[in-house]
C-alpha cells in the first residue's frame, strides 16, 4: 500500500518562495504517477501539477506555470515541489497523491481519482 507523507508548507510573503516535500513508501516512485493538489477556502480541489515516476514527464496547471517546478528524487523516493513567486491565491491546503503509472500525468492531475483517501495536507499561506 502507498503511503504519501507532505511536508514543507508555512507562511510565506507575497513574491516568496516554499518548497513541498511528498516522501513515498510501500513502493518505489518509478511504478507511480505522482501529483500535488490543493484546496482554498470556498473552492473544489484542484490538480497542482503532476510528474510520472519512471520517466519524468510532467503537467502544470496554467495557474502554475512558469512558476511552479515538480521534480522527483528516485532514489529518495521523494517527489518535490518547488513554489516560486508566491500569489495570495496560492494559498491553499496541498496535497501529494499518487495513481499507478499506467494513469498519465495529465489524467492524474485533471481526472483521475488517486489512490488512497485525503489526508491532512500541508498549509500554504500566502499574505503580507
Amino acid at each position: 500500500q502507498v503511503q504519501l507523507v507532505e511536508s514543507g508548507g508555512g507562511l510565506v510573503q507575497p513574491g516568496g518562495s516554499l518548497r513541498l516535500s511528498c516522501a513515498a513508501s510501500g513502493s518505489t516512485l518509478d511504478v507511480l504517477t505522482i501529483g500535488w493538489f490543493r484546496q482554498a477556502p470556498g473552492k473544489e480541489r484542484e490538480g497542482v501539477s503532476c510528474i510520472s515516476g519512471s520517466d519524468g514527464t510532467t503537467y502544470y496547471a496554467d495557474s502554475v506555470k512558469g512558476r511552479f517546478t515538480i521534480s522527483r528524487n528516485n532514489a529518495e523516493n521523494t517527489v518535490y515541489l518547488q513554489m516560486n513567486s508566491l500569489k495570495p491565491e496560492d494559498t491553499a491546503v496541498y496535497w501529494c497523491a499518487a495513481q499507478f503509472r499506467r494513469i498519465t500525468v495529465e489524467d492524474l492531475c485533471v481526472v483521475a481519482r488517486p489512490l488512497g483517501s485525503w489526508r491532512q495536507g500541508t498549509q500554504v499561506t500566502v499574505s503580507s
